[in-house]
């Protein structure tokens, strides 16, 4: 995958540029995973696939990293039309 989607994806987290969906939120509380979780999981990892929305046509990315407590946990997200980066999901692997 690009290299410099990832860097983007980072600078988003690096300025707290992002929000995180409601889905997302339940899924970090289901899974014990907190918002810091979610950074480390982009600051840590890497793009392992890109996916197109059937409907939307947008685009997604998964995102493979570690969490704090040094877990493999994925996140799905995507760059909102404002520029945001937004947390679709996440979960432990």
């Amino acid at each position: 995958m690009s290299h410099s989607t990832i860097v983007r994806l980072r600078n988003l987290i690096r300025t707290l540029n992002y929000v995180v969906s409601t889905h997302a939120a339940e899924e970090l509380e289901d899974d014990d995973l907190s918002i810091i979780d979610l950074e480390n999981i982009i600051l840590t990892g890497q793009i392992t696939e890109r996916q197109r929305d059937v409907q939307t046509r947008e685009i997604k990315y998964v995102v493979s990293g570690i969490t704090l407590d040094g877990s493999c946990a994925q996140t799905v997200v995507k760059v909102g039309f404002t520029g945001k980066l937004i947390f679709v999901t996440a979960y432990v692997i």
